[in-house]
């Protein structure tokens, strides 16, 4: 992959993840009597910080900080500011986003098993999912460079 290219997907990038944080990633209703709620990676963050700020610190740093901060660090690579040594703290991180999207998958398993009420995944997980997939492998084009 040429390096043009790489730079242009990761600048990308630091445009479709905020849109990730702030698309539906799933519809909850309670009930099939009621109507469906989406909620957002914010709009999720935002009612944890009320229930469990532990958790809700812990997800702020896997759905937003370590995602973009790779996504920066990346690009500074790409743009010749920043040494390639730190690729393996960046790769790392990648990772953790990733924990991020089981975590949203685990809730969704959960909550379909107890069937209380109805979840339907909505495409803004796709969007979060997908943005997650293409910068594990920006950084793995970047280290074979």
């Amino acid at each position: 992959m040429n390096r043009s290219l790489l730079r242009w997907c990761n600048l990308a990038l630091l445009v479709l993840f905020p849109i990730a944080w702030f698309a539906p990633i799933l519809r909850a209703g309670f009930l099939p009597l009621f109507g469906l709620s989406e909620i957002s990676v914010v709009s999720g963050l935002q009612s944890l910080w009320g229930s469990d700020p532990f958790l809700a610190l812990l997800v702020t740093f896997l759905a937003i900080f370590a995602p973009y901060l790779k996504t920066i660090g990346l690009g500074l690579i790409h743009f010749g500011l920043l040494r390639r040594k730190v690729l393996p703290a960046l790769n790392f991180l990648g990772k953790l986003a990733m924990a991020d999207v089981f975590l949203v998958a685990l809730y969704i398993v959960i909550a379909k098993g107890i069937g209380v009420g109805r979840v339907e995944t909505a495409w803004g997980l796709y969007l979060f999912t997908g943005c997650v997939l293409v910068q594990i492998g920006l950084g793995w084009a970047t280290r074979r460079q």
